[in-house]
């Protein structure tokens, strides 16, 4: 089967500093396009826009969208209408509708979309989501708190609507949470922190309970400084299951299971091409069902002026 041709639309930090290198490892998959305004980049071909792109005539298959969440369901559009397939960053969109009717209007094109969640491909993740399916779960806590300066430098469509702010990483640990944990849960509180110059929160507290009422706790953060912290505790009649690094590490009853290397965006390529040549979707929105249950029931507090 001939390797998919695939564009990149947005050629920014993400995806310089991961979409690249994920795609040039794969087999299967190969970048033919780019389209940036500010942005070019050598032995492909490039263009200022998606538009420009679809116009062009160069032949591509496919379309990953690494542009902020803003704007990009009209992206995502242009790229289904024209028959091609199309892989989203995370998050997916800017609403719940929108990505839901993306998810509509790839089934009815007969084309593959793929809503991304890079962190469910951390190595410890698929372990920990068979391990607890054997256990009885209590209670879980996640502590997500990182340099909003050091990971977003100067991008100011993350504190934009839309942009989900401190939510931007913190959709991440939900997107492990759904993933691993047996049953589903809901947002029951919200706590939200903003800057008084920002229109996006920098800091989140929620709550949430299971179906059989077992309490899920979430604290994030983008004011942490030094060590970043990227944990989710699992407390479980058995002993605790502990996910750390983003879940590249695990430690179940206290002993390290798995510590391993990054290689979430590799298997999301690889996934991708599996998807493509299958003729399949994948489009679990959960992980931003619960960041919009946060907007909608939370309570708004004002915090410090924040300064990039």
């Amino acid at each position: 089967m001939s390797s998919i041709r695939l564009a990149i639309v947005g050629l920014g930090k993400i995806a310089r500093d991961q979409h690249l290198q994920a795609i040039a490892a794969n087999d299967g998959i190969e970048l033919v396009a780019v389209a940036s305004r500010n942005a070019r980049l050598d032995g492909v071909h490039c263009f200022t826009d998606i538009d420009a792109l679809l116009a062009s005539g160069v032949e591509i298959d496919a379309v990953s969208l690494c542009t902020p969440p803003q704007g990009r369901f009209e992206q995502a559009r242009a790229a289904l209408l024209a028959g091609k397939h199309v892989m989203l960053e995370k998050p997916p969109g800017a609403t719940i509708a929108e990505v839901f009717a993306l998810d509509r209007l790839a089934s009815q094109q007969g084309v593959s979309l793929f809503a991304t969640w890079h962190s469910r491909e951390a190595a410890a993740v698929e372990p920990a989501r068979k391990l607890l399916a054997e256990r009885t779960v209590k209670s879980v806590h996640v502590e997500w708190k990182e340099d909003v300066r050091h990971w977003h430098p100067g991008q100011d469509w993350i504190w934009e609507p839309g942009g989900l702010g401190v939510f931007d990483p913190g959709i991440n640990a939900l997107s492990i949470v759904t993933r691993i944990m047996p049953e589903s849960f809901h947002l029951t509180a919200s706590d939200l922190s903003f800057p008084a110059n920002r229109a996006a929160p920098i800091a989140a507290d929620l709550e949430f309970r299971s179906a059989s009422g077992i309490a899920l706790t979430a604290a994030f953060d983008w004011r942490q400084t030094g060590p970043q912290t990227w944990d989710i505790r699992v407390e479980t009649e058995e002993g605790p299951v502990v996910l750390t690094h983003g879940g590249s590490r695990l430690f179940v009853d206290g002993e390290a299971q798995i510590v391993e290397e990054d290689r979430e965006y590799r298997n999301l390529y690889k996934h991708f091409v599996s998807l493509v040549n299958g003729g399949q979707s994948d489009t679990d929105f959960s992980p931003l069902v619960h960041v919009a249950d946060a907007f909608m029931l939370g309570r708004r507090h004002v915090v410090e002026t924040f300064e990039d």
